[in-house]
């Protein structure tokens, strides 16, 4: 409530502060008029804000935290469906609509920013009743973030009302929040990620296993910035990103292009992984031929006090809703290679969870031996079964 101040205002020269009756037979004078006049102004702009929900409930949320006077910038991101994979509906987010896509863009933020997203649900609402559990469930699609700081009001949840109707927008505000050695504050410098809190049910189980989440990261200024950004999503149903087998390393020996199916980088650039975790399933997450600090970074700064005593590693468990990243140099010390990444328990990566992380030569081409590797005869690149939607 620290954004709004009530206050009464004298009685005006004259009027002697006469009460009138109200309604209800109580007797009132204008400073509380003045009180109810200030009360309903604060409602009105709230249920203008998207507070609704809020203040139905009896509380007065905030339209931004603590920190964040108002958004440092803007962006638009967009839901919408994707072509089918088999019998399983893709939906993903995108800067445009023209370039959605599962997972999501990489969204980068340092700490202290403050950002204002405009989530525009372009998915139609009949797709949304297909994905739907309960026919009493509200249509809609969200984005819920991990990390950062937001209010209620941009929590993307259906208990707070803060989801997005089929063909309508709303906006949500995330707040970076640095470090504050006084409070002790750890800040929110860190590999995040976001994600549908709505789609076919109260936790957007079906959101997520048709593709709406991606990658968030957040630096402190000063941080080493990458070359390139990946963000790999270990899933249920042996999927990397929401595909397995063949269909998980798609880059073409030619003409490789970045992107979810195609992890590609010239040898000595700064490769950046955000790793995720969604589903039901444990899973270990295992790069070949190059390995990491087990840091915030995965680098090591030089000069850091205790550097000998930083785990340096080349897998590292996930879990659900787990994220994590790093920093490696393509390359560094083998050379330009085709470098598998997988998960690293055997009936998994068995069946098909696994592709590549190619490193081109300094000239930028492929190195020989380029091959999808083999795959298991059900590998076929869907994640779900005929008939069936994946619940991730």
């Amino acid at each position: 409530m620290s954004a709004w101040r009530l206050v009464e205002d004298p009685p005006p020269p004259g009027d002697g502060g006469a009460p009138e009756d109200d309604r209800a037979g109580k007797r009132r004078g204008p400073s509380t008029r003045r009180l109810l006049v200030v009360a309903a102004t604060v409602l009105l702009t709230l249920v203008g804000a998207g507070g609704l929900a809020a203040a139905r409930s009896g509380a007065f949320f905030a339209e931004r935290p603590e920190g964040c006077a108002r958004p440092d910038r803007s962006m638009q991101l967009y839901a919408v469906e994707l072509p089918k994979d088999g019998t399983q509906i893709r939906l993903g987010y995108g800067l445009t609509p023209q370039t959605a896509s599962y997972p999501g863009p990489t969204i980068e933020m340092t700490e202290g920013e403050c950002v204002a997203i405009t989530l525009h649900n372009l998915v139609p609402a009949a797709t949304l009743t297909q994905l739907r559990t309960d026919p009493a469930h509200p249509l809609g699609v969200s984005l819920h973030v991990h990390g950062v700081k937001y209010t209620q009001l941009s929590d993307g949840t259906v208990q707070s009302g803060s989801f997005v109707p089929p063909g309508e927008s709303r906006t949500y505000t995330w707040f970076a929040q640095q470090r504050n050695r006084k409070t002790g504050s750890p800040g929110t410098a860190g590999y995040w990620w976001y994600h549908d809190h709505v789609v076919g049910g109260p936790h957007g189980t079906q959101g997520l296993g048709a593709g709406l989440f991606g990658g968030l990261v957040v630096r402190r200024p000063g941080d080493p910035k990458p070359d390139r950004t990946y963000t790999v999503v270990f899933g249920d149903r042996q999927s990397i990103n929401l595909r397995r087998g063949a269909a998980a390393d798609t880059c073409d020996a030619q003409n490789p292009q970045p992107g979810p199916t195609c992890l590609v980088a010239r040898k000595g650039e700064k490769v950046e992984f955000i790793v995720v975790g969604i589903g039901n399933d444990m899973h270990t997450f295992h790069l070949h031929g190059h390995s990491w600090a087990d840091t915030r970074t995965g680098l090591v700064d030089n000069g850091q006090p205790f550097a000998d005593g930083v785990p340096i590693i080349d897998n590292k468990p996930l879990g659900p809703g787990d994220s994590f990243g790093f920093q490696v140099t393509a390359g560094d010390s083998v050379g330009p290679g085709h470098w598998m990444l997988h998960c690293h328990m055997q009936f998994h990566s068995d069946g098909g969870m696994s592709t590549m992380l190619h490193v081109l030569d300094e000239d930028g081409a492929m190195p020989p031996g380029h091959s999808h590797h083999s795959h298991p005869a059900n590998a076929t690149g869907t994640t779900a079964d005929a008939g069936q939607h994946q619940h991730n």
